[in-house]
């Protein structure tokens, strides 16, 4: 039974670090699609992907177990709000990757996490301690910080943070497998894609009138490289705690920034830098709040 449970931690381990590592290259992916434009790259994401996660759902479930549960309809309404929010989180993040804002996009993953324990505390009543407040005030500073040395708000990292918490709230409720809520969130818009990648190519203003086959057969493959990380997150979230899930969800953002410095060559500068630090104070302080917390649990069940 021992060496079961190693088995699976391990597994989850493997799966989460994958999951990471995955997402962080991604940029490179998506900056190679250059030049079709972020709008039809995201139409052709949300179509291919609802076809590879109706795929895998085959073949695990039956026609009768996949298209059951949308009989309700508060299941309806609860996965293709989901999948609305969800598109809108892609959007954001394709064109932040093929419009040279990766390192924004970093931004909003390193603060991400804090909007979605804000969720939690405000939405399911989850504690506020001092470590995950003083966190929030730090990403605070660091966003003020942006705002008043470039006098804009950074649109992209707030639209992320805000579009994934919002999609995690509502996937917090969710107690379907999710394969079947990956098909659900995307089928309805899936639909929308079809037709308009249809009109586009059919009138030549399409990604087949660019010009590059190999680059428009990448762009099958979206789908795919969304559903792979999707489906390691999913298995580890069973094997492995959230703590751990959480300490490994700063490996992407991490390459992706490094990705933007080195390698896209994104221009950066001090503020920038001295934002990423602020940031990365606070969720040092956040993350040492949940091992501390994560103990006195462990201590609390252990006596009981």
């Amino acid at each position: 039974m021992q060496d079961k449970s190693y088995s699976d931690y391990r597994t989850g381990i493997i799966c989460v670090i994958g999951c990471q590592l995955f997402w962080g290259v991604c940029p490179i992916y998506w900056q190679a699609l250059d030049p079709i434009p972020s709008w039809i790259i995201i139409l052709y994401r949300i179509l291919t992907m609802f076809v590879y996660s109706y795929i895998a759902a085959r073949t695990r479930f039956s026609r009768e177990e996949i298209w059951g549960p949308l009989k309700d309809r508060s299941v309806r309404l609860k996965y293709f709000t989901a999948g609305l929010i969800l598109t809108v989180n892609w959007s954001i993040y394709i064109w932040a990757m093929t419009s040279e804002r990766v390192i924004q996009a970093s931004i909003g993953y390193y603060i991400e996490p804090l909007v979605i324990c804000a969720v939690g505390i405000a939405v399911f009543d989850e504690k506020l301690t001092k470590y995950n407040l003083t966190a929030m005030l730090f990403a605070l500073v660091a966003i003020i910080l942006i705002i008043a040395h470039y006098r804009q708000i950074p649109g992209v990292a707030l639209g992320l943070a805000a579009t994934w918490a919002a999609y995690s709230a509502i996937k917090k409720t969710s107690d379907l497998p999710v394969l079947l809520t990956m098909v659900y969130e995307t089928m309805i818009y899936a639909g929308i894609s079809l037709i308009a990648i249809l009109y586009i190519e059919t009138h030549g203003i399409g990604a087949i009138s660019m010009g590059v086959p190999g680059k428009y057969a990448m762009m099958f493959l979206s789908g795919l490289i969304t559903l792979i990380p999707v489906g390691l997150f999913s298995v580890s979230a069973k094997k492995v705690s959230l703590l751990v899930i959480g300490l490994a969800q700063y490996i992407s953002p991490t390459m992706s920034l490094l990705l933007g410095i080195f390698l896209f060559k994104e221009p950066t500068d001090r503020v920038q830098l001295i934002a990423f630090l602020i940031i990365w104070i606070g969720l040092a302080i956040f993350t040492w709040g949940e091992i501390k917390n994560n103990k006195e649990r462990s201590r609390g069940q252990a006596v009981g």
